[in-house]
Order: structure tokens, then C-alpha cells, then sequence
């Protein structure tokens, strides 16, 4: 199990779409945006309200591939404290951290709550290329 933590609009559920798309969970023919934000107000505002959990396998053509549980969690403060029962089902985090704003406090209180909880910490600098 794992989560991806940023800040908002850092593309934590751009990241989720991508590997959902590289695992051969989404098919290439329908929309590549965001997939699990399905509320209509989160489509509609570009944020995630609810948590959702999806399973990732990879390499997905192959017949006993890894599975890998995503829980895509909300990325505002106010969702404390989803986020923090969502990693305590964690056993590692992506730390999304977007190149052109830097670390976010909400960020920090994130990490710290993966940092108490013992979860591997994968830190990833999104939008280097603006």
C-alpha cells in the first residue's frame, strides 16, 4: 500500500493518472484525466475531496505481476484527518513536491505524519520543466 503526498495542485492526481495509465488500468482510448476524482466538484474545482484506492500491477502483462495498492488521498488541509488514517494503512509514501513552489507546510505535516508512522518516503520534484 501506498499513498502520494503534496500539497495542492503539486499533481498528485495527475502522478495517480499517469501510473494508472503506464499499469494498463485506463484504457488509452477514453480521457487521461483525472480518473479518481470522480465527483463532479472535484472535476470542477481540479481538487480531491474524497479518498479512492485502486490497485496498480505491474509488469501488467505478466501473469503473476506486483500489486500495488494506490490510495489516492485529498491534498488540501482540510482532509488531515483522511489523509492521516489513509497512511496509516501505508507501508511507503510518494512525496510530490512541485519544482515551481517548493515545499508547502501542509507538505511538512504530511511528511512528519509519514516520518512517525515509519513509511519508506520516495521523494519525487514535479514541473522541473517549467
Amino acid at each position: 500500500n501506498f499513498s502520494i503526498i503534496a500539497h495542492v495542485d503539486h499533481g498528485k492526481s495527475t502522478l495517480a493518472d499517469r501510473l494508472l495509465e503506464k499499469t494498463n488500468l485506463k484504457n488509452s482510448s477514453k480521457s487521461l484525466e483525472r480518473v479518481l476524482d470522480s465527483l463532479s466538484l472535484e472535476q470542477e474545482k481540479g481538487i480531491t475531496i474524497k479518498l479512492n484506492a485502486v490497485q496498480l500491477y505491474y509488469p501488467p502483462e505478466d501473469s503473476e505481476p506486483y500489486i500495488f495498492n494506490l490510495i489516492d488521498t485529498p491534498g488540501h488541509v482540510d482532509f488531515m484527518y483522511e489523509v492521516s488514517r489513509s497512511l496509516a494503512a501505508c507501508e511507503g509514501v510518494i512525496l510530490l513536491v512541485d519544482a515551481t513552489k517548493g515545499i508547502q507546510a501542509q507538505t511538512l505535516a504530511y511528511y512528519e505524519i509519514a516520518k512517525n508512522l515509519n513509511l519508506k518516503i520516495l521523494p519525487v520534484i514535479n514541473k522541473i520543466d517549467l
